[in-house]
């Protein structure tokens, strides 16, 4: 959730002087062989052993933290349910009859977006389920427990929670599509960035601490990513949004012969700028700040969007999606790391969750892979049907260009 919408002059940081973005402050424990295998994947650098006192991202963890991530979400369960049933009245809509989530929509008064999330989830519960000619009924658990009226309404229940700041938040999210920290007049401040709204990453407090919070994840996803991908003849990688770098840093440090850029917001590479001088890095890597949706993209073989697109609406992903396709050359990869959805948007319950913080806190949500394929057909790219797993739910899905 690093980049975002306006445009400003590109002024390249150069990687050989990361101080000049405040490099210096990341400490790490893991260290890494300087490594200088001649190409594919360095066993050496994998291994962590040696004294150049490199940070080195593309050392797995020991342990898989996706549990840690999954109980972080899970209070999207429990505000989505009390919110459904005490104040938009789902249940008892879909009490009197099935409806398609277009229709389901516009009586609960919901964009497509926050219809979306709220029906992913609630299907995900076991609460909703689709008929199949597409439209939406209760399961028989919610038909018995879940509509006003009933012998067995547990409804009530659920309603003490009604009023917890939680569940009233969500709702406020719901109603009025925004995320938190935007006013109906889009002049408040939240952590992407567009014209007309006031953000957080142009902040460098603010910016910093949420760039170093997403950090967390990527140290733990980075080294899956860089054994997943297949480089082939791929010389110079363009990861836009990029946010911390780590995700390029991780792929240079595996692949000795790679040269990778970031485009991001300037407080942002202030961030990559630190991992990248204590990964031992800088002299592949190229920090421009600059705004993925008007700025020229640089150069690249391959064009990497990792958990960027999920930021965003339909209309600005299938843009940036056909932008990153116009930019690349013939034989040319976009790679689209990021979580995904059943095709059918009906779970899994730990991605409809975290597809709600993500409607809470950006205009995006999560997506189905059959989503991403289609933007990326769409941009004249030749989508894989595959999607290769990383690590904590995330995948790739690739496009390929001639």
């Amino acid at each position: 959730m690093n980049q975002h919408r306006e445009a400003r002059q590109q002024v390249p940081c150069e990687a050989a002087k990361p101080e000049e973005l405040g490099a210096g402050k990341v400490t790490q424990s893991s260290v890494a062989n300087c490594g200088n295998a001649e190409s594919g994947f360095d066993a050496d650098v994998a291994s962590g052993l040696g004294n150049c006192g490199r940070v080195n991202h593309t050392i797995l963890p020991n342990t898989d933290p996706t549990p840690l991530f999954e109980t972080f979400r899970t209070h999207y369960a429990s505000e989505l349910l009390i919110a459904a049933v005490a104040h938009l009245g789902v249940f008892a809509a879909l009490g009197k009859r099935p409806q398609l989530i277009e229709s389901l929509a516009s009586e609960l008064g919901l964009s497509p977006r926050a219809s979306n999330v709220l029906l992913t989830a609630l299907r995900a519960l076991g609460t909703v389920q689709r008929r199949s000619d597409g439209t939406l009924e209760l399961t028989p658990m919610a038909a018995e427990h879940l509509v006003p009226g009933g012998a067995f309404y547990v409804g009530d229940y659920g309603s003490l929670g009604a009023q917890a700041p939680g569940v009233l938040a969500l709702v406020e999210r719901l109603r009025t599509d925004r995320p938190a920290g935007a006013d109906e007049k889009g002049a408040g401040a939240a952590f992407i960035f567009r014209e007309g709204l006031e953000s957080a990453m142009e902040q460098e407090a603010s910016a910093r601490f949420l760039t170093l919070a997403l950090s967390g994840r990527a140290k733990n996803v980075a080294p899956h990513l860089a054994r997943a991908l297949e480089l082939g003849r791929v010389s110079h990688v363009l990861d836009v949004g990029g946010g911390t770098g780590l995700y390029a840093i991780s792929l240079l440090q595996a692949h000795p012969n790679l040269t990778a850029t970031v485009l991001d917001r300037p407080e942002v590479l202030k961030v990559a700028a630190e991992f990248s001088a204590a990964a031992g890095v800088s002299d592949r890597l190229r920090l421009v700040p600059g705004d993925m949706f008007t700025a020229s993209l640089p150069e690249a073989d391959a064009i990497l969007l990792s958990n960027i697109l999920h930021d965003w609406d339909v209309p600005e992903c299938e843009a940036l999606v056909r932008r990153c396709a116009d930019a690349l050359p013939a034989g040319g990869r976009l790679w689209i790391h990021d979580v995904f959805l059943n095709d059918d948007l009906g779970g899994p319950l730990p991605i409809a969750l975290y597809s709600a913080a993500l409607f809470s806190l950006t205009e995006g949500r999560a997506y189905s892979a059959a989503e991403y394929q289609s933007w990326l057909r769409s941009a004249g790219l030749r989508a894989d049907s595959a999607v290769v797993p990383t690590a904590v739910h995330c995948g790739v899905v690739t496009g390929l260009k001639g």
